[in-house]
């Protein structure tokens, strides 16, 4: 038995040595290399590729099945001469034995230098389409008419997956480009360092993996790091990238010469079975920004369906947008120093949405949602509440234009009020306004806003806009094809309200605006203080307008502003304008007298003021101006001339006498002065108010001369006495009163 067991011993031994001696024969013995143009025909009959050997081929037979291929490069067979992958070495070796039992045993694999090149022609054809595919050979199509055979397809046994194991993969300066003939672009992937370590199914693979990406449209420069641990699980096809870390840096035109630092981490998972994607652990981190969050996409097989939460720490969005290179509008300083987001996202390929906002900015918090509901028309959709938000912070200053038309117009109203002397009304009647108060800068971003699908719902505590402080403030507007409507802005002001609506319409040439106000018990003072303009007036405005407009600048929309108010001042004063002092001279000349003192008060008080507009391409008819004074009533008739923010009125007065404790005696009001209207002229820039108003010598002719004829009148009644016919007297009296 021993010796049985000794002679089989020796027959296997030399059996093995003899498939030892028969591999290093034939590796030594027979050289590949002087088959190149077979090895390249098989390629073409069997992989349908053009195969270029340039250099040598090494191999080995045994125990390992070992190769190396030298400068070798492949094309398609319908662009034999254009190869879209070249290589300078690729080293494998596999154990020959467990092939037969479907089992790929490799040690290390080695690929140096290799240039991959994907290109689509202008006809949007890839030449990566045409691999492995035999040219179309006319010979061998069917014959029109001729029925084609029949070879019904004998099912096959499912394969077995092979059991794949490699010692370490190892790709070194390798380069992947891809260019689009019909848009121009290029990209690119150089550098391309890749190491593992054993590849086994079910186990962690350490990888890392470097590169420079790279693309021409626009012109950008990727510095990018790749370490982690993969798992590939190929029974329940499940696939892990675990303890990913991602970073480097981005440089280019987009960034204006500035650099991006990145890096990302968390734990990925494919899950083809279950139709699921993970990646949990989210870390992220863009220059001064850092982020944590988690993302899940279900139904891969049919629309994905994207869940999760993101939580941005507080930064500097201001600072990080200037260290990208990009530039926000012109804003305060300090503006955007503090924002912080924390959200759960949910969406889909084609939309997005911000639930459960939570939102800080500056000193501003909101929260709500905000969702793209469809990418391709970018369908926005918010819905915000805030607790303050100060609107004016981030709006751009006024323009160089602008600035410059509000100096020049402040120092011309300066002028002219410095000249006024409205309190003792001895200066003729200040210039109407003749330049222009209005920008030709343009208004609207047209463009942009022919293209907006939104449909916003905002609420805020307190909005601060245009320096007006709007309590319980409510907008909510819509936009689609053009047409912007505001369907609601409402809010509390200074223990008033006010509420508006109007719409936008830019889907013609020039952008048309229509819009409704109403305005209720505001102080007038404030909102005009609010524009940085000097009051002529106080009081509680109550306003009514309904107006419209088209243009694209200031100037173009007040010049074509047409439509109607109504409005209402109670408990008010006229500022720097003591109207009973200027009708007190208008008195004291027709009683030829002088005044004894000066003027006691720069202001008037009254206790309505109120009328209706009309407006006709920026002007603003006012027919019916009425207000009442304490002592004398008001009523007047004129325009204002929006166009250049000037007023020329005709105003009557009808006054009851100098009320005071101390009347002056030159004002005394006698039976003669009952019932005649005085006459002031208000002309001038609108800003100066009732300062810009004289006595109208012109009409104060007429009022001398009825005055004049009420006296002869009542001469006429005593010399002829009961002598004559009433007609006649009348007759007589009329000559006197034309």
């Amino acid at each position: 038995m021993k010796a049985f067991g000794k002679i089989l011993g020796l027959v296997l031994l030399g059996l093995l040595l003899i498939i030892v001696a028969l591999g290093f024969a034939l590796t030594h013995l027979f050289d590949p290399n002087d088959y190149k143009d077979e090895i390249r025909q098989i390629a073409r009959d069997k992989a349908h590729i053009e195969l270029t050997l340039n250099g040598d081929i090494g191999w080995s037979l045994f125990p390992w099945l070992g190769l190396e291929l030298h400068e070798a490069s492949v094309a398609t067979l319908n662009k034999p001469t254009e190869p879209f992958a070249d290589l300078q070495m690729l080293g494998l070796s596999v154990r020959v034995l467990p092939l037969l039992r479907r089992e790929v045993q490799m040690s290390d694999v080695r690929v140096e230098g290799l240039n991959l090149r994907l290109n689509r022609d202008k006809d949007g054809h890839g030449n990566w389409e045409d691999i492995g595919k035999a040219p179309a050979d006319p010979a061998t199509a069917p014959t029109t008419g001729e029925p084609a055979t029949d070879t019904a397809a004998k099912p096959e046994k499912p394969a077995q997956p092979i059991r794949l194991d490699i010692d370490s993969l190892t790709v070194n300066n390798a380069r992947v480009e891809y260019t689009d003939e019909k848009t121009g672009k290029l990209y690119s992937a150089e550098s391309i360092q890749l190491s593992t370590g054993p590849v086994h199914d079910s186990t962690n693979i350490p990888v890392k993996l470097t590169a420079f990406l790279g693309s021409n449209q626009p012109v950008l420069r990727v510095r990018t790091e790749l370490n982690g641990e993969l798992r590939f699980e190929r029974a329940l096809q499940r696939y892990k990238f675990e303890d990913m870390k991602l970073s480097g840096e981005v440089a280019g035109e987009p960034l204006q010469g500035k650099t991006m630092t990145f890096a990302a981490q968390g734990q990925l998972l494919l899950d083809k079975a279950a139709n699921v994607a993970e990646w949990t652990g989210i870390k992220i981190s863009a220059n001064q920004m850092r982020a944590l969050g988690e993302l899940k996409v279900n139904d891969l097989d049919k629309t994905p369906q994207i869940t999760g939460g993101i939580s941005i720490a507080q930064f500097d969005l201001a600072k990080f947008v200037d260290s990208i290179g990009q530039k926000l509008p012109a804003m305060a300083e300090g503006s955007l120093s503090k924002v912080e987001l924390v959200s759960r996202i949910a969406g889909t390929p084609n939309s997005l949405s911000l639930d459960n906002i939570n939102l800080k900015v500056d000193d501003s918090n909101f929260s709500g949602r905000i969702a793209v509901e469809d990418f391709a028309k970018q369908s926005l959709r918010a819905i915000l509440k805030a607790d303050t938000f100060n609107v004016d912070r981030y709006l751009p200053p006024k323009s160089a234009e602008a600035s410059s038309a509000t100096q020049v117009r402040q120092a011309e109203v300066a002028s002219t009020e410095a000249s006024a002397m409205a309190g003792a009304g001895s200066t003729p009647l200040p210039d109407q306004p003749t330049k222009g108060a209005w920008s030709t800068e343009r208004l609207l971003p047209v463009e942009r806003l022919s293209k907006l699908d939104v449909d916003a719902d905002l609420t805020f505590g307190l909005l601060t806009l245009d320096k007006l402080p709007i309590e319980n403030a409510a907008l909510k507007a819509t936009g689609e094809g053009g047409l912007l409507t505001l369907e609601n802005l409402r809010g509390d002001l200074y223990n008033g309200n006010f509420e508006a609506r109007g719409t936008l319409d830019v889907r013609q040439q020039v952008p048309a605006l229509s819009m409704q106000t109403n305005i209720s018990k505001v102080p007038v003072e404030k909102i005009l203080e609010s524009q940085g303009k000097n009051p002529p007036v106080k009081g509680l405005i109550t306003l009514n307008s309904d107006l419209s407009g088209s243009g694209n600048s200031q100037k173009a929309l007040i010049e074509s502003l047409n439509g109607n108010a109504s409005f209402v001042i109670n408990n008010g004063v006229l500022l720097n304008a003591n109207l009973e002092q200027q009708l007190c001279k208008g008195i004291a000349t027709l009683n030829r007298k002088t005044l004894s003192g000066e003027p006691r008060g720069k202001d008037t008080p009254f206790q309505e003021l109120n009328g209706n507009l009309t407006f006709r391409n920026g002007v603003a008819s006012n027919p019916d101006l009425r207000v009442r004074i304490p002592g004398m009533t008001v009523k007047g008739d004129g325009d204002v001339d929006l166009r250049v923010l000037g007023m020329d009125y005709r105003v009557g007065i009808i006054v009851e006498g100098d009320k005071s404790d101390m009347p002056d005696p030159a004002c005394q009001v006698s039976e003669k002065f009952v019932g005649i209207e005085w006459p002031l002229r208000c002309r001038g820039p609108l800003e100066l108010g009732a300062k810009a108003c004289r006595l109208d010598n012109e009409r104060m002719g007429q009022v001398a001369a009825k005055l004049a004829g009420d006296k002869l009148s009542d001469k006429i009644d005593e010399k002829l006495g009961d002598k004559v016919s009433p007609e006649l007297k009348d007759a007589l009296k009329g000559l006197f009163k034309r």
